[in-house]
């Protein structure tokens, strides 16, 4: 009993020595925290997943001194409903947030969701946020009301202004304008507006400026304080811009030429971390918002092996590269396979620094085990919506198609020059596709498992009961309201008509 004892205790202390120490202690110093979310970026964008056209060596070394995610995905396929996951840890369909906000839009996300710089603020970070926004531009609804002390950046999608697509090459200088359609694009700092009309020679300087603040905030508060750092860039969201450091330098067109400024930007950031003496213990997560804005032709990037692309939850619609690092806890040049989302940031993060989840539910999980080691997803289900349609429903392995209509090129090329070209609408069934073995959601396999999808049809009624489902005319118990600012009480009464 005693032999077996000491044996047992010998065997404990070698499988703590052989196992490298990854869960935060008592005594550890809260890390940093980077996240760089890309807008409309392709899962085969970047080297670690499979680029060649061009270099990305900065995000190469993230991955090759980080870890890896293959089946990292984004809440959906569009711009303020998957910032809004991210930034809460909810399914859009929860938070009230669907599609892309317009200007002047009345309604934002409800400063009553707690956000993750507001966790951070919890426990004493300094926070900002620098690039496009998109989760509400009225006052309410701007940066400063949740939970970011600085903002420099765009308040929604580059291209709501009043250029036509195409139409704003800078050697051309030329101005077409929409009508009445969008005002002119506003760049914020703080609160207040610092350019009330961004040109295209201002969007060629974008990617500079808000790398320039993000370095600017590392060397302010490194080593002195705790930080959050978000820097979700406009580009790669049409119209491209890059600046002229990079302009014609990747050999593979405006595209690549902007990729590869993106990546610059990393290195920057990584470069700063490293000379303010906090790189071993800041956490930088790279991602983006959703997949490739496909009927851009040669201005869009590429899904690789996925299909379709962003306004689709095929996987090339919202399943994105992600790579991420952190000396100090994550072991270098590792890779998993596993099911994670941009909603699993927000509680991880709360773990990693030791503040309070929301009383509010939330649907993300924490995946320090996935960032740490093989462990298996923690996700037992993922509701597939789009503006609040539940189009599919998947889990590690299976994913199911519900019946719904989708946009689609069905196999023609996209356009070229910022132009793009019209969609085609088709229809899929009821239809069951093994991610593990068809990442390309190819053929059909319901026939073979009905007790999958009879497994996955249990799931679907369990999201349309909590969250609502416009396909089947459902109205979800757990849906929270969206943030809304009524109109002015002369506004309203003027307001109305065709």
């Amino acid at each position: 009993m005693s032999l077996c004892l000491s044996l047992g205790r010998l065997l404990l202390l070698v499988a703590m020595v052989a196992t490298p120490a990854v869960a935060a202690t008592a005594g550890d110093e809260p890390p940093n925290i980077v996240i760089v979310f890309i807008d409309d970026m392709g899962y085969a964008d970047i080297g670690p997943f499979g680029c060649d056209a061009y270099p990305t060596p900065n995000l190469d070394r993230m991955a090759a001194q980080g870890r890896v995610f293959t089946d990292f995905h984004s809440a959906t396929a569009v711009c303020s409903a998957s910032r809004a996951a991210l930034m809460t840890g909810c399914y859009p369909e929860r938070v009230s947030i669907q599609g892309a906000l317009f200007p002047g839009a009345r309604i934002g996300l409800n400063p009553a969701e707690v956000t993750i710089a507001e966790l951070c603020k919890q426990k004493g970070y300094a926070t900002a946020c620098y690039g496009k926004w998109h989760l509400g531009d009225l006052p309410e609804f701007l940066p400063a009301e949740q939970g970011f002390d600085e903002y420099f950046g765009l308040p929604y999608s580059n291209d709501m202004w009043p250029y036509h697509y195409g139409s704003h090459d800078l050697s051309a200088g030329v101005k077409q304008f929409r009508g009445d359609d969008y005002p002119p694009l506003p760049l914020y700092e703080g609160t207040e507006i610092v350019d009330a009309d961004v040109t295209p020679e201002d969007q060629a300087r974008l990617t500079t400026q808000y790398t320039e603040h993000a370095v600017g905030f590392i060397d302010r508060h490194a080593g002195e304080r705790p930080f959050f750092l978000y820097v979700p860039h406009t580009m790669v969201h049409v119209p491209l811009y890059v600046s002229d450091k990079f302009a014609g330098k990747s050999g593979a067109g405006l595209y690549g030429d902007v990729v590869m400024e993106l990546d610059w930007s990393v290195g920057q950031i990584l470069a700063a971390l490293e000379r303010g003496g906090v790189d071993e213990n800041t956490l930088v997560v790279f991602t983006s918002d959703n997949g490739p804005w496909i009927n851009f032709g040669d201005h869009a990037g590429s899904a690789g092996p996925l299909r379709e692309g962003k306004g689709t939850m095929f996987e090339g619609g919202y399943r994105e590269p992600c790579v991420m690092r952190w000396p100090a806890k994550i072991p270098a040049g590792g890779k998993t396979d596993e099911l994670a989302t941009t909603m699993d940031l927000l509680p991880t993060i709360a773990a990693l620094i030791g503040a309070e989840l929301p009383e509010r539910k939330i649907d993300g999980k924490d995946i320090l085990p996935l960032m740490t080691s093989d462990a298996p997803t923690p996700h037992e289900v993922f509701y597939c919506y789009y503006n609040r349609e539940l189009r599919a429903v998947r889990d590690a392995r299976w994913k199911l198609h519900l019946p719904h209509q989708y946009r689609t090129l069905d196999g023609r090329e996209g356009g070229a020059g910022g132009v793009p070209v019209a969609y085609d609408q088709a229809t899929i069934g009821l239809e069951l596709f093994d991610l593990k073995n068809d990442v390309g959601e190819t053929t059909d396999v319901a026939g073979d498992h009905p007790e999958v999808v009879e497994r996955m049809l249990a799931h679907a009624e369990r999201a349309r009961a909590a969250l609502g489902d416009r396909l089947t005319d459902r109205d979800g118990s757990e849906v929270r309201p969206a943030g809304h600012v009524p109109l002015p009480e002369l506004e309203q009464a003027t307001a109305g008509g065709e």
